[in-house]
């Protein structure tokens, strides 16, 4: 399967490289960087620090998809709309690990997906999906009136989007459990005289900071004891080998709009 990695010249970009390299049954197909960008032109195997492969890096996602089978997208919530248009013109399938899409964009990626195979996670680390699945089986079992949930995240210095996609994942999964819609019971700050918490509300606390890869913890916070159910990222390695074994799924799949949840079987 040959793979494709739009935005390939990133940090993340290059960690997708080289993993599809290494993972038996993929190639990498080819990637894109910006118009203008001193990589492209560039060999897409130097940039992540392996041997030459004679593919270079091109700018028109376009190409990109004309000529692959998959393309992973680690991009920006504008970039990844533009992607996953052209992944349902050219019926390619798109994996995509971006954050922080608006609702009516995760919205219009279920129209797109109505086309072609879309692969959409907030976080592809397996651990962290596995967390998602846990998250949601306790929030079903406590009582919202007798269990608070809190959710708790930390990243580096340089991310933009707050709460994290993953936190907000979190929270949905945890919404989901109690049969609840997030965003009526999400409380994402706190300042000055709040009042007492509100039973069945979901909070959000975050913390941004130094070179954190991603750390999470949702805390139930019940009379008596407290169970708290934590990831913490070393590598974002992690989300490399997530993605592309989410890409190697999605072969043969027919359209729609999938979760990493739907890759493991969960």
């Amino acid at each position: 399967m040959k793979v494709g990695i739009v935005g390939c010249a990133g940090r993340m970009g290059r960690m997708l490289v080289a993993e599809t390299a290494k993972t038996e049954g993929c190639e990498i197909g080819g990637g894109t960087d910006l118009p203008g960008s001193p990589f492209v032109g560039k060999d897409i195997a130097l940039l992540a620090g392996l041997e030459e492969c004679g593919i270079t890096v091109i700018s028109d996602p376009v190409e990109l998809f004309a000529t692959v089978d998959a393309v992973i997208d680690f991009t920006a919530p504008a970039a990844t709309m533009k992607h996953a248009a052209i992944a349902a013109r050219a019926g390619k399938i798109l994996v995509i690990g971006t954050t922080g899409l608006s609702t009516d964009q995760k919205a219009e990626l279920a129209e797109f997906a109505e086309k072609t195979t879309i692969v959409f996670a907030p976080n592809m680390s397996v651990g962290v999906n596995l967390a998602f699945a846990l998250v949601e089986k306790v929030a079903a079992i406590l009582d919202k009136d007798t269990a608070d949930i809190e959710i708790v995240e930390m990243h580096h210095k340089h991310k933009v989007d707050a709460p994290s996609g993953t936190a907000l994942g979190l929270g949905e999964a945890a919404a989901r459990g109690r049969g609840v819609d997030l965003e009526t019971v999400s409380v994402r700050s706190r300042d000055g005289f709040t009042g007492a918490r509100e039973n069945g509300s979901i909070g959000f606390a975050t913390l941004r900071g130094g070179d954190v890869i991603g750390e999470h913890t949702v805390v139930f916070a019940c009379e008596g004891e407290r169970i708290e159910i934590t990831h913490k990222a070393s590598s974002r390695e992690v989300f490399a080998k997530g993605a592309v074994r989410a890409a190697k799924w999605a072969e043969g799949k027919g359209p729609g709009l999938y979760a990493m949840r739907d890759v493991l079987g969960l």
